[in-house]
């Protein structure tokens, strides 16, 4: 009897993704255990879960940025642990939004005791936006480009970026509408396995790169004092090399990437850098799992013979930001950015950088939860990511703060 269970998320109900909330619970007894859980659907129908226990405390509340989880999907004082801790039933699951006009809806329940969870004591639904109030989602078919240009309310000017994901190809758009809700006009640009664009391209031309330069920068909203890119993975080596062959770039992030281009001869003006040597027969399987681990597919990279692929970014006047993880087991991403920050550094020129311990390849923005291992769209094998829950997720938070400070700074 007495006062029902409620369960509120503070300051609101309906936020932003990557916004933290406070979730409560009031109505407990005193030192009353309960199980939390978190409940996901993805546009797939795919379920994601994560449920603690916890006890309340003496007035009969809990405060999950105060009160620790005692065990279950994670441990300890973790505001937005249930975010950050969803996992699918079925593995191998990469959580990733593909409408961003929809919210991901999370539904939040409390269940009485540490036990079988057959009595649900309260609930309410977190609603997680990836686009914000005012926020424009422009289609962009013009000339060669397959785009999606973000524009944030009012007549700015504001900063403009450009977006790029890696070799699993498609139109990513979840990054770029966060970053449009931050404050950027921001382009997410798909080069491969989309629409008319092949899965495994012959060849990438910069001037295809070149006209989303050019599209952004006709923007009436986007200031003129150049354009931001920032990329992950293969993404993150056309970053570099944009930055490195187009003027008007100002500034680059890296995101689990490398300092010479990978995979995909590009096409410039008068030359083709060629991709760094590799060979898909080091691919390891797993017995085990099946998964697949491609970090050792790559001829050594200190070798000179591979050097006719690297980027010559100390050519580039633009800013860069170069961010790993030292638990990929994708992509040896730590050892090759510090190779390119050597080399930038040799040539007197600043640049930033940061690699985070437990954290895997795929580092995104905040609250997505970790994924381990997932299909790769062009390969077509699941393949290793790498990472470590808890470290995982605060490598996402810094990284994102890290990301939008260093554009604000820069352009």
């Amino acid at each position: 009897a007495g006062m029902a269970v409620q369960v509120t998320v503070l300051p609101s109900p309906r936020c932003l993704f990557d916004e933290p909330v406070q979730i409560r619970v009031a109505g407990l007894l005193p030192q009353q255990a309960v199980t939390l859980r978190a409940s996901l659907m993805d546009e797939s129908g795919e379920l994601f879960q994560a449920h603690a226990r916890y006890r309340a405390g003496s007035s009969g509340e809990l405060d999950l940025t105060r009160s620790p989880a005692l065990e279950g999907s994670y441990s300890g004082v973790e505001p937005m642990g249930l975010l950050w801790s969803l996992q699918s039933k079925a593995p191998y699951k990469r959580l990733a939004k593909r409408n961003v006009l929809t919210p991901f809806c999370v539904d939040l329940e409390v269940y009485e005791g540490h036990g079988d969870m057959s009595r649900l004591l309260g609930k309410c639904t977190n609603e997680r936006w990836f686009l914000g109030e005012g926020v424009k989602r422009i289609s962009v078919r013009e000339g060669r480009l397959k785009a999606t240009l973000f524009l944030p309310p009012g007549p700015g000017p504001f900063p403009g970026l450009i977006d790029l994901y890696g070799s699993g190809g498609g139109l990513v758009e979840y990054r770029a509408s966060l970053l449009a809700s931050r404050g950027f006009v921001t382009l997410a640009l798909a080069y491969m396995a989309f629409e008319d664009l092949p899965a495994m391209p012959e060849i990438l031309e910069l001037g295809y790169f070149e006209e989303a330069v050019n599209f952004l920068r006709n923007q009436q909203q986007v200031k003129d004092t150049g354009i931001g890119v920032l990329g992950l993975s293969k993404g993150a080596d056309l970053a570099l090399s944009m930055a490195t062959f187009l003027p008007g770039i100002k500034a680059a992030v890296s995101i689990s990437g490398s300092g010479f281009n990978s995979f995909v001869p590009l096409r410039g003006d008068g030359f083709t850098l060629p991709p760094h040597p590799y060979d898909l027969g080091r691919m390891k399987t797993s017995t085990e799992s099946g998964l697949v681990d491609f970090s050792d597919v790559l001829d050594d990279h200190r070798d000179p013979a591979t050097w006719d692929c690297r980027i010559p970014m100390e050519r580039s006047l633009a800013k860069f930001l170069f961010l790993s993880g030292l638990d990929d087991m994708n992509w040896k991403s730590d050892l090759y950015c510090q190779d390119a920050v050597q080399r930038l550094q040799q040539h007197g020129r600043e640049v930033e950088f940061r690699s985070y311990s437990g954290a895997g390849h795929l580092l995104e923005p905040p609250y997505l939860p970790l994924c381990q291992a997932s299909i790769h769209k062009v390969l077509g094998v699941f393949v290793h990511w790498g990472g470590q829950w808890r470290e995982h997720a605060k490598a996402q938070e810094d990284a994102w703060r890290r990301i939008q400070a260093f554009f604000w700074r820069h352009l």
